[in-house]
């Protein structure tokens, strides 16, 4: 079975477009759903986040409306319980080796768009996975870590590679908002990144060689699965 990195922000706020500050973190059912069928299917999963600051649940990711019913909010609560002790004391991104795993996961919420989009050592650490072919999966705001990846030239890493991320329409209808500071899609085409993404709200799964990617909450189990079947091959 492989070692999975799971790579979380630490960040509790996102500053906003007006200069306001957004509450945010994880969004539960991206790192739950991941985490436990990653789990299920027998891999190990050890988190990190930067400084090795315990993560932070974004609240409205817990509400009956955003969870899916009072159920599964129930559901989300109670797996976070079961891993807290993983939660609090997690592996300090900076410590981490890649040649240690098989594949890095980074789920969303807001919280990447605060500290993952620029931190240095989760970049060199994607370079260093990119380069060695192990599989890289973010979804929903998680592709906003792949900014971190700059070779020392200052080339984007992901130049050129098919992806999919949470949309602006998305953003715009479901998310923060117009008073959203940057948009993730824009800002990885703008890198180069080939931005491949379907309808709102609709759990879609890009794969690019090694690159496995997620356009929203929706589609986290689906990316749990996609990597699953890459790592059997």
């Amino acid at each position: 079975m492989a070692n999975i990195l799971m790579v979380v922000s630490a960040a509790d706020s996102l500053t906003m477009r007006d200069g306001s500050e957004h509450p945010t973190g994880y969004w539960a059912e991206e790192l739950v759903v991941s985490h436990k069928t990653l789990l299920d299917a027998g891999h190990t999963v050890h988190i990190a986040t930067p400084g090795g600051a315990k993560p932070t649940v974004d609240q409205v990711s817990l509400t009956d409306d955003s969870a899916g019913g009072k159920e599964r909010a129930d559901g989300f609560r109670d797996y976070i319980a079961s891993i807290d002790a993983e939660l609090s004391a997690p592996l300090v991104l900076a410590d981490v080796s890649v040649e240690t795993y098989d594949g890095v996961v980074m789920p969303g919420g807001h919280g990447p768009m605060t500290d993952l989009y620029k931190d240095a050592n989760l970049g060199r650490l994607l370079v260093a996975a990119n380069t060695a072919g192990k599989i890289i999966a973010p979804f929903c705001h998680g592709p906003a870590a792949l900014l971190s990846a700059v070779d020392d030239d200052g080339k984007f890493a992901f130049e050129g590679r098919r992806l999919t991320v949470f949309t602006n329409e998305e953003e715009l209808n479901g998310g923060t908002g117009p008073n959203t500071p940057w948009f993730v899609e824009d800002a990885l085409t703008d890198k180069g990144a080939i931005v491949e993404n379907a309808a709102a709200w609709s759990s879609h799964v890009v794969r690019d060689g090694n690159l496995i990617t997620g356009q929203n909450p929706q589609s986290s189990e689906d990316v749990a699965k996609e990597v699953i079947k890459a790592l059997q091959k």
